[in-house]
């Protein structure tokens, strides 16, 4: 199940499945108030969803040409319809046009309530909430409803997935779950009435889903993102009142966008592309100039954003885990793997002329090796997956780390291997499972077999197992099996990392 989920989800772009899960619901709310089972009035769905789609698109056009940006269509739709969903939907001129203010500094707030083209707040919250603080007396949160809950749990559940972010997505809901139920029952509530209301009739799970997990207001590490899963859960659920400030699921969100801005690459990454080569059959190294130094370490990833013509199903843009070592001077390098049905992303990707420029909207990731140097780590790829220990590996040699480090590389192709140069030049030891002929491997490496890697043959292999850190890189099903089998020997302490629909 999880081979087929982590498939199927990482051959659909991020947004595209948030905007599909989205309009789902947009169909279902309007279908079951024309039944009566939802309280908005259908007329009333009809009428404010046009507006609120339309504004936010509108105003994300016109604010990406003041900033001369190129706005993001799905992400415009994506915005009007959380907006939808938050501002009471309405007949009567004064509510459309709440919501077709909300929607528009929504959109608008991406680029011009920005720094250095990064935008700070969740954009739906910042423009709903206009309304709250105002107040303007415009009632908000109709989208928490029995009826619609069971295809929010699952919408949330699949983006929290794709994502990567399921761990956020508990923190936050047992933290503010636990601590509204708490407060229900202190205050006289039973724990039936605090269940129902809190799992059933709250914003709380599609809050998680769609607004929490936004990826561009996430901060890098995952110690930092699960704190303020913490904070926001616990402003979302608390009561309070400081001034002209009170307790709001909008406000919760966009005071953990703040703190998490602290944390994050505060601009729009522009860069300029250098140089790309084929460092082996099929395999390129795209290498660019950042126009400003930036910061991060080894085997995170960056996002690159390439709008092009002909855009196919996954969209324009893309996770690349960074190859260069953070210290490889003014540059900064991607690999990626080419067949003959690759994305339209990879061949605009590969077909960048000199010169050209290319913005990344950050760099992300916990597939870091331990600060602490003495402890031993074993790095098992699976492809294009030696990606990240390309740039761990060599900033430990750069750095005379001293690490013991043991490189472990499948592969399906008889191919030279990438960055056999990298790995070599470090000394480390290399251990390559594949139709590799032996003599063809460079001095010092070891044919671990011809046949499929396996949790036997590494342990045969590295004795020591058990007291190592584990770092698995590669395709879903690879790293999947190979993280059951080296629990089975021994290994604890393993780390994941797979390019899923890159």
């Amino acid at each position: 199940m999880k081979r087929w989920l982590d498939r199927t989800l990482g051959s659909l772009a991020m947004y595209k499945l948030v905007l599909a899960s989205l309009v789902l619901l947009t169909v279902l709310a309007i279908v079951l108030a024309f039944f009566g089972l939802i309280s908005p009035d259908p007329l009333a769905l009809l009428a404010s969803l046009p507006v609120a789609v339309v504004f936010s698109f509108v105003s994300s056009w016109l604010g990406a040409r003041i900033v001369r940006q190129r706005a993001h269509l799905e992400s415009s739709l994506v915005t009007g319809l959380i907006v939808f969903f938050i501002m009471a939907p309405s007949l009567e001129l004064t509510g459309l046009l709440g919501i077709a203010l909300a929607s528009t500094i929504a959109g608008a707030s991406k680029f011009l309530i920005a720094f250095r083209g990064r935008h700070i707040f969740n954009p739906a919250a910042i423009g709903a909430y206009v309304f709250i603080f105002a107040p303007l007396g415009f009632p908000t949160w109709w989208i928490g409803t029995p009826w619609l809950q069971p295809l929010i749990v699952l919408s949330a559940f699949l983006i929290l997935y794709r994502t990567q972010r399921l761990d956020l997505g508990v923190v936050f809901v047992v933290v503010a779950a636990s601590t509204r139920i708490a407060l229900t029952i202190a205050g006289g509530g039973s724990l039936t009435e605090a269940l129902s209301f809190t799992f059933a009739s709250s914003p709380l799970l599609f809050f998680v889903g769609f607004m929490l997990s936004e990826p561009l207001t996430q901060p890098p590490r995952r110690w930092q993102r699960l704190s303020i899963a913490v904070i926001v859960a616990l402003l979302f659920s608390i009561p309070f009142s400081i001034g002209p400030l009170y307790s709001d699921p909008l406000l919760a969100l966009l005071i953990g966008n703040l703190i998490a801005f602290f944390f994050t690459q505060r601009r729009t990454i522009r860069m300029t592309r250098v140089e790309t080569t084929e460092v082996a059959p099929g395999i390129w190294e795209i290498t660019f100039a950042p126009h400003r130094p930036i910061t991060f370490r080894a085997g995170q990833y960056i996002e690159l954003s390439l709008p092009h013509t002909a855009a196919d199903f996954r969209g324009v843009r893309r996770h690349f885990t960074i190859s260069s070592a953070p210290d490889a001077g003014a540059t900064l390098s991607v690999t990626v793997s080419v067949s003959e049905k690759s994305s339209s992303f990879k061949t605009a990707l590969l077909a960048l002329p000199r010169g050209a420029q290319v913005n990344a909207t950050g760099i992300w990731g916990d597939f870091v090796l331990p600060r602490k140097i003495s402890e031993p780590v074993l790095l098992v790829a699976g492809g294009i997956g030696v990606t990240p220990f390309a740039s761990q590996v060599a900033h430990a040699q750069r750095h005379s780390e001293g690490r013991d480090i043991v490189v472990v590389y499948a592969s399906s192709s008889s191919e030279p291997l990438p960055f056999t140069d990298v790995l070599s030049e470090a000394g480390v030891r290399v251990i390559v499972f594949g139709p590799q002929p032996a003599e063809s491997l460079p001095a010092g490496w070891e044919l671990g077999g011809e046949g499929r890697m396996n949790g036997d043959a590494l342990s045969a292999l590295v004795p020591d197992l058990a007291s190592r850190r584990v770092y698995l890189s590669g395709p879903p099903a690879l790293v999947n099996d190979l993280k059951l089998a080296l629990r089975t020997n021994g290994a604890r302490r393993i780390h994941t990392d797979y390019f899923s629909g890159y």
